[in-house]
């Protein structure tokens, strides 16, 4: 049941619809001035098919990119708002300049004239239509409204199509214009102005939050950008995992771009058919044929596919609804009837429910499945799905111009030209069976669609409960506020006895901190990752080789985290420098990613690389597995590596609050971080203190390491916890020194910056290294 909260004021519907108007009337405008390509200016068929191949193609390889950029854009308007804008003024004047055509230039000019500015128009198409498309489908996350919105939305586009077929009666009048070039200059540059209007509205009034603070999106530079290909490769890649998302791109492309193959013929039928070639006579039967169809669409199949949508379900509604297409397919066969124009009229309101039900259905149902990605992944996509689902629309239309001039050429039939018999018969058989076979072909694909109203709910109730726990509790290395005083009593006085005497000057603190640091630490946790990497990123032995060589004459020790991607060469390139390692298998709620980090590190292992090996980081902290499940993991380990200690880390109190686990594991390996839990610097060695020695009560004899510690020179405080050089410093020198004093083996956290973790804890996740992101000493 939809909710306040989930329910959309009618008023940012009608603003989201009046974008819509314009993001359909020009193509529908464009599909009309292109007869007068070869009508009037001479361009040949085959030409014809490059200009509406060509630039689609372009339109659609720029989609994923620029959903990539509208996804991950932090600003105080949001991720689309503001490309919503640039992208009306781009379409506009590219739009206007794009028909200035003039028969006294070679044909040769124009073919490259209109080209070129047809990929600024494509361009300026995608810069708007991506963001545009992604922010109806996060208006609302109720299943029904989300139909609701998009009927609104294209009931007020579908009246682009009712107007725009009159543009042919104005064309061709001469009380009006000198001829049909003429009218397309001054006609294309009053549709341009309007519909960049059009489309700005939804930049104003639809509403968006601001981004501005939110991490967990990539930053966008030209490295990003650019490596964002990869990520849009894997985008696909996943979103083609779902299996009713694959239904609905490729049911859409059968039916649209079948469509619109033969959409053209149109104007070719009633004229050369019905009224034997002569224009003039055929009057304004081919504006009917258009307009006619398009208000039966507004007026009566979106609001019946809308209702029958919440009576039936919206796969049994699209089903329903293209079976009675097909009927109006046939019809046209048998109703267009030279001398009896009108027939076809009795069609259309069948005909109809094709198109006009397609993209209300399909928007919605692809709402729904961002849903299913968004639980399979846990990342919100919308214009990623948006761009893909789009891309499959455009460049389908992208063949169905190659297709259209082809099919002319196949039949023999050439425009402003006496045609035979034959070939305008192949051209009325290609207008019916076409659509026929594709929506054929559409009904058997979707009929296996399975995201029901039911499993939608299930869905979204399952996100809700997830966004909860995220709003309640930090994921990854972050802890619970004072969660150590919750266990064992807490020493609330201030320095510990090894801590460096307090109101050291900062040069005083720098010289302590060298001195500490070449003496050097047990241990320090890798950082593999450059400037521009992201988790997932293929790592190189070189640049893993180099950051070893700067922390070699600092450690006996290093951590890894994981072993794939490259990750694996850690242990190796530190057995090299004479380094011991703990190598780390990352384990998580993904089982096949979890068979490949058990190989990864089970080789590793076994070729004498590993010195401990680790099944699992902080799994139970992100909740990602069941203690039960984590055990299994580690027993497979243990099992394969019989005479090497296996461990597992997390969250020091997770071993307090889960003995079982400590049953299980050869070495205990504990996180513990006093500025997670708010701790002042003056406590902080103290506080570390409280959490080794909770872990050791319960250890049952079994070494206890200190597996993550540190702290931040920068970012925002946690509560006492306070980042700053000197915080760092300081916290640095106490650490070692206690873990000399208590003879504990620590690993610090961490070698270098990791710019990644901003994404997903801010400025100050990114802030732990000893070194910054370059490899230079920070203190």
């Amino acid at each position: 049941m939809s909710t306040a909260k989930n329910k959309v004021h009618f008023g940012q519907k009608v603003a989201f619809g009046l974008g819509m108007l314009a993001n359909q009337m020009f193509p529908a405008a464009l599909g009309i001035f292109m007869v007068v390509l070869v009508q009037n200016l001479g361009f040949p068929t085959w030409m014809w098919g490059i200009l509406f191949f060509l630039p689609r193609v372009f339109d659609s390889i720029t989609d994923p990119i620029m959903g990539f950029i509208s996804d991950n854009t932090r600003s105080v308007w949001g991720r689309r708002r503001q490309y919503v804008f640039i992208g009306a003024i781009v379409m506009g004047i590219s739009f206007s300049m794009m028909w200035q055509l003039y028969e006294v230039d070679s044909l040769s000019y124009n073919f490259t004239y209109f080209l070129l500015w047809s990929l600024v128009f494509y361009l300026g198409l995608t810069v708007f239509s991506v963001p545009y498309v992604a922010m109806g489908y996060e208006m609302s996350d109720d299943f029904h409204e989300r139909t609701d919105i998009m009927a609104v939305a294209q009931w007020i586009g579908q009246w682009a199509w009712v107007i725009a077929p009159w543009f042919w009666v104005i064309m061709y009048d001469p009380d009006w214009f000198e001829n049909a070039a003429v009218a397309t200059r001054t006609i294309a540059i009053w549709v341009a102005v309007i519909c960049a209007i059009l489309a700005m509205i939804p930049a104003f009034f639809v509403d968006s939050k601001s981004t501005k603070d939110d991490d967990s999106l990539a930053p966008l530079t030209l490295k990003t950008v650019g490596g964002s290909l990869k990520e849009i490769v894997e985008n696909f890649k996943e979103a083609f995992k779902i299996d009713d998302f694959k239904r609905l791109c490729y049911a859409t492309f059968l039916i649209f771009n079948a469509f619109n193959t033969v959409a053209g013929f149109s104007f070719f039928i009633v004229v050369y058919y019905l009224f034997a070639g002569d224009a003039a006579a055929a009057g304004i039967w081919p504006t009917l044929l258009g307009s006619i169809g398009a208000l039966v669409t507004t007026f009566l199949v979106i609001p019946i596919v809308a209702r029958m949508s919440k009576k039936l379900g919206k796969k049994k509604a699209f089903l329903v609804s293209q079976g009675i297409s097909i009927l109006g397919y046939i019809m046209l066969w048998f109703l267009f009837v030279p001398g009896k124009p009108y027939l076809f009229l009795f069609a259309l309101p069948f005909f109809s429910f094709g198109i006009g039900s397609l993209f209300t259905l399909m928007m919605s149902m692809t709402s729904d499945v961002i849903d299913v990605d968004e639980l399979n992944t846990g990342k919100r996509r919308e214009g990623v799905f948006g761009a893909i689902y789009w891309w499959m629309v455009k460049f389908g239309f992208a063949i169905a111009g190659l297709l259209t001039g082809a099919i002319m050429t196949l039949v023999g039939f050439v425009p402003d030209a006496e045609n035979t018999e034959a070939s305008v018969t192949g051209i009325r058989l290609f207008y019916s069976g076409l659509p026929i076979a594709g929506t054929l072909g559409a009904m058997w694909i979707m009929r296996k669609y399975e995201l029901t109203e039911q499993k939608s709910h299930v869905i979204s109730a399952e996100l809700a409960k997830r966004r909860m726990r995220k709003a309640i509790r930090p994921t990854s290395s972050f802890y619970a506020l004072n969660k150590l005083k919750s266990l064992i009593a807490v020493n609330s006085e201030a320095n510990y006895p090894t801590d460096v005497e307090s109101g050291l000057s900062h040069d005083d603190l720098a010289a302590r901190f060298h001195q500490t640091l070449n003496a050097g630490v047990h241990g320090l946790c890798f950082s593999p990752y450059l400037e521009g990497q992201n988790i997932g990123d293929q790592l190189t032995g070189t640049q893993i080789d180099g950051r070893m060589e700067v922390i070699q004459p600092y450690t006996k020790w290093v951590r890894s985290f994981s072993c794939t991607d490259g990750n694996e060469l850690i242990p190796v390139s530190a057995r090299s420098k004479g380094i011991k390692s703990i190598a780390g298998a990352w384990i998580s709620n993904d089982r096949d990613r979890n068979e490949l980090e058990i190989a990864g590190l089970l080789k590793q292992a076994k070729s004498g690389m590993v010195d401990i090996a680790v099944v699992g980081n902080e799994v139970l902290l992100r909740e990602d597995l069941s203690v039960t499940e984590l055990i299994e993991y580690i027993k497979r380990v243990k099992a394969e590596l019989p005479n090497l200690k296996v461990g597992y880390v997390d969250a020091y109190y997770q071993f307090v609050e889960n003995p079982q686990l400590i049953e299980e594991v050869d070495v205990i390996l504990a996180n513990c971080y006093p500025f997670w839990e708010g701790c002042h610097i003056d406590k902080s060695t103290a506080y570390l203190d409280g959490m080794y020695s909770a872990v050791f009560e319960v250890s049952k004899g079994k070494q206890v390491i200190v597996s993550e510690t540190g702290w931040p020179n920068q970012g925002k405080e946690n509560q006492d916890a306070v980042p700053s050089k000197e915080n760092a410093m300081r916290y640095f020198i106490n650490v070692n020194n206690w873990s000399s004093q208590k003879n504990v083996e620590t690993f610090y956290f961490s070698s270098f910056d990791e710019s990644w973790k901003a994404r997903q804890e801010g400025e100050v996740g990114a802030r732990w290294g000893i070194w910054d992101k370059n490899e230079n000493l920070k203190y």
